[in-house]
């Protein structure tokens, strides 16, 4: 069953605003119908399981109860991203989050989503060398300012366009464009360090290394609403 083609033959807004007029079912559906992206977000966002699985959750309760502020001026699955976007944010910087957390066991294999995407089967010796990026990549993402991170996870890895990632994170589309050039930068920096064997908290910075494509990661597991 697609977005598209939902099951009870509801649209999002159908939902929302069946949830908002008492529909028990009705938040669970639309939840349901988007987790998968949501998790994937709020996963690349947080870096761990444990506080991504939280990240989300602050997110859906806020959308739970805030439906009802929904006026219509985004799409659905637009503001539910704001939503948890926004809450794994606040929880970033109320922790103060600049260093690597640790890594999720359960990553799945590359996908063909957003522009750090491959495709195609890849032999031990390639999917050895994935996994590794992958690690990489995750603990880099960690070392980046907050904001910076999440425009690169919804632009980069999450593959949405600019204006759709200034309309989650609520700023410019200038905005976002500077976030995300001035994160590949550093990301770039932060990568070549620890594939050094260097850790970028001490070691001295100098010219940005050219950051090169690496593959996207997609976590399994999200929790239920």
């Amino acid at each position: 069953m697609t977005v598209d083609e939902p099951r009870d033959g509801r649209s999002d807004a159908e939902l929302l605003a069946a949830h908002v007029q008492g529909d028990a079912d009705a938040f669970g559906t639309l939840f349901s119908r988007h987790r998968d992206r949501l998790w994937a977000v709020a996963m690349r966002t947080m870096g761990n399981p444990d506080d991504a699985a939280d990240g989300l959750q602050d997110g859906l309760i806020a959308a739970y109860r805030r439906a009802g502020t929904f006026r219509g001026d985004a799409q659905v699955t637009t503001w539910l991203h704001r939503v948890v976007v926004n809450a794994c944010l606040d929880r970033l910087r109320a922790a103060k989050v600049r260093r690597a957390e640790p890594l999720p066991d359960d990553l799945d294999d590359v996908r063909d989503r957003g522009s750090l995407a491959t495709s195609g089967p890849a032999d031990p010796a390639d999917e050895a060398l994935s996994g590794e990026r992958r690690r990489l990549v995750l603990a880099a993402l960690a070392r980046l300012p907050v904001e910076q991170r999440a425009a690169l996870v919804l632009v980069d890895m999450e593959g949405y366009s600019v204006s759709e990632a200034a309309e989650m994170l609520e700023c410019a589309e200038g905005t976002v464009k500077s976030r995300c050039s001035r994160g590949r930068t550093l990301l770039a920096e932060v990568l070549h360090l620890l594939a050094a064997g260097r850790d970028p908290d001490h070691a001295e910075q100098g010219n940005p290394t050219p950051s090169r494509a690496v593959p996207s990661t997609e976590p399994r597991g999200p929790p239920t609403p």
